[in-house]
């Protein structure tokens, strides 16, 4: 299962979020906002002291914004690697969520062929060895070891089926149209799942009415890092980078913050926090990854309040869903769209099960609000993603067929068929094996041990 991590950014959180008119005060209930917040002088105010590096240890401190579940924690990682396996919970959150996008994806080719009486021999959820299944009239229902994708099986080429090779229910013997919808069927049934999700999560949780504030949210500092040793903490706001002020704009702050700490390996980089309502100059030297780029071992979020807003009633429901579906829509094709265009800058943003559960437990662990953003970007992804027209995936299928019918009904030689679908299958695993790898080691733990 492939998708493309580009919508899970600050700046598509959702699509629809309404801006509350910026206020000259921070966002901490309990702090005070200090003179040079808004400053916008590049020189050090007089009233900034310097911290002590010595002075704090390495464990988190708590300010009363690490009680809120509010924030999207994912918004950027700039140490550059996957938190999501910390919490085992988690964990099964994101794996749960994508199986279940897996098996709406397949239960949609699976009743669009059931509901046209074509023949139908198996519906498996996963891949590899069968951990549990049953039969129920012909078909085998199959749970398999590796939760990471899912197939219905069609007797069509199956040399062990009692079924003549000329039965009119066999999927190849139908017609075009109805061939068309069965392979179809799977990209529209994950679209309504986007969308049930989004119109549920307006619904039961509201839809998402953001404040922005300057600066950027440091969550968490990893122990040990760059930043820990230096006197960041988690909590800490940063109002400024190298005398750059962050303005009150995302995903623009956090970039900013990124991109200074990349260009600044083993060099001094000079940061103004707030901390306790109280301004700080520090000094971190990032570490070096060994791409060249500099780390500092924190993850970074908006310094965004985020309020929920619940429709009056049904016509509202679905007039904030159809906003928000097609925003995100709008995302996710974006995102492929630069993906294609500039493939060897966003490469590394293509993902494979291990980076989507990675980031869906982070998003788990940050708020469970995520999960509905989480579990509809997702869906459109797989939706996208199938109807490229390449082998292996829905869009070949259907490529396919559109050839057949531009030939008059006549299709191609079986062995030309099946060779492109073996190629197509070949490279899909070989890429997904690939991906594997890649976001495996990606993950902090790994890191960590390596």
């Amino acid at each position: 299962m492939l998708t493309n991590l580009s919508p899970f950014t600050p700046s598509s959180y959702s699509s629809t979020i309404r801006f509350l008119k910026n206020k000259n005060k921070h966002h901490f209930s309990t702090l005070s906002s200090s003179s040079a917040l808004h400053s916008s002088s590049h020189s050090p105010s007089s009233n900034l002291s310097f911290l002590d590096r010595k002075q704090f240890p390495h464990e988190k401190i708590g300010y009363p914004f690490t009680k809120r579940k509010n924030f999207n924690k994912t918004s950027a990682l700039a140490d550059f690697g996957f938190g999501g396996f910390e919490s085992a919970q988690s964990v099964i959150e994101a794996v749960s969520v994508l199986t279940a996008i897996i098996v709406v994806h397949e239960s949609g080719h699976f009743l669009a062929a059931y509901l046209q009486g074509i023949h139908v021999s198996k519906f498996a959820v996963g891949f590899g060895p069968i951990l549990a299944k049953f039969n129920a009239n012909n078909v085998e229902y199959s749970l398999r070891a590796f939760p990471l994708g899912g197939f219905v099986g069609f007797p069509d080429n199956d040399p062990d089926s009692e079924i003549p090779i000329d039965d009119v229910n066999l999927l190849k013997n139908r017609p075009i149209l109805d061939r068309v919808l069965v392979i179809s069927a799977g990209v529209i049934a994950n679209i309504v799942f986007a969308y049930l999700i989004i119109f549920a999560q307006i619904v039961f949780v509201g839809l998402p009415v953001q404040e922005s504030f300057p600066g950027v949210i440091v969550p968490e500092v990893r122990p040990f890092s760059a930043a820990s040793r230096d006197g960041l903490l988690a909590g800490d706001v940063i109002l400024s980078v190298n005398d750059i002020d962050l303005p009150q704009a995302i995903p623009n702050s956090v970039s900013q913050v990124v991109d200074v700490i990349k260009k600044n390996p083993k060099s001094s980089v000079l940061f103004k926090i707030d901390r306790g309502g109280k301004d700080f100059l520090i000094t971190i030297t990032p570490d070096q990854n060994p791409d060249g780029s500099g780390r500092i071992g924190v993850q970074l979020a908006p310094n965004v309040k985020i309020l929920k807003e619940k429709p009056k009633d049904v016509l509202e429901a679905f007039g904030f869903t159809g906003r928000e579906f097609w925003g995100l829509t709008s995302n996710v094709l974006d995102s492929l769209k630069q993906t294609v265009l500039n493939f060897s800058q966003t490469a590394s943003k293509v993902a494979g099960p291990v980076a989507i559960i990675a980031v869906g437990a982070e998003v788990a662990k940050s708020n469970i609000d995520g999960l509905y953003q989480f579990a509809a970007i997702l869906n459109l992804n797989l939706a996208v993603i199938n109807l490229l027209p390449l082998p292996a995936l829905d869009g070949g299928s259907l490529a396919l067929i559109l050839v057949e019918a531009a030939r008059g009904g006549r299709k191609l030689p079986l062995e030309v068929e099946q060779g492109i679908m073996s190629s197509g299958i070949t490279l899909v695993f070989v890429l997904g094996l690939f991906l594997i790898i890649r976001d495996t080691l990606n993950l902090d733990f790994i890191k960590d041990l390596l």
